[in-house]
């Protein structure tokens, strides 16, 4: 969160200024946060107080930003689910939870890959996370799987492995769970959408790229 995501308003109560945080943000007045920065009474006491108040989004503006577009799409594809923010990703749940995957997680990775498209805030903006049914963490594990498969692979042919084409998040994955494995090495290699992580068996000579 940053600190465009901060307001001082002043009000007559916290309630008020909740409300009216709300109101601009376009989120509800209990998914505001509030802190008193001065309290001074008005004219002889006759109009109560002003109050001055830091307001902040309990997440940043940018996931109810991608919240409230997430479930647009999820209401023009007809899908009975809907958004949520969840340790700093989108979640979504509901009836149609594993149509929103989509085989092998097409359907996911596309409505991910969309938000981030629409909501693109410049080159160094915050990437919008979007999981389903618990899809994100299964996804991990079956990398993680696949990594040291592909790394035995390579050791055992001595020869480099290409993996299947995957998203910068899912290489980032197998780059982790390879990094400490003193026999292989990673590389990525080829252009988006097709863009695969290669692991080299080490000791043939070759030197990262």
């Amino acid at each position: 969160m940053n600190d465009l995501d901060k307001l001082v308003i002043e009000a007559s109560s916290l309630e008020e200024a909740k409300s009216l945080a709300a109101s601009q943000w376009g989120i509800g007045a209990d998914e505001v946060s509030v802190s008193l920065v001065e309290e001074e009474k008005r004219l002889f006491g006759l109009f109560g107080k002003k109050l001055k108040v830091e307001v902040s989004p309990l997440f940043p503006l940018q996931l109810f930003r991608a919240r409230a577009t997430a479930r647009e799409l999820l209401t023009r594809m007809g899908l009975d689910a809907s958004p949520s923010i969840e340790e700093g990703r989108i979640v979504v749940t509901g009836a149609d939870g594993n149509l929103v995957i989509g085989r092998y997680g097409e359907v996911l990775k596309a409505m991910e890959y969309l938000l981030n498209l629409i909501l693109r805030d410049g080159p160094e903006g915050e990437r919008i996370r979007l999981d389903s049914e618990g899809y994100r963490q299964s996804r991990i594990d079956s990398l993680e799987k696949q990594a040291q498969a592909a790394a035995d692979d390579a050791l055992r042919r001595r020869r480099p492995v290409r993996m299947e084409p995957m998203t910068s998040w899912e290489r980032r994955i197998v780059h982790l769970a390879l990094k400490d494995r003193g026999d292989v090495e990673t590389r990525s290699a080829g252009e988006d959408p097709y863009r695969k992580v290669v692991v080299w068996p080490r000791g043939d000579g070759r030197g990262r790229r």
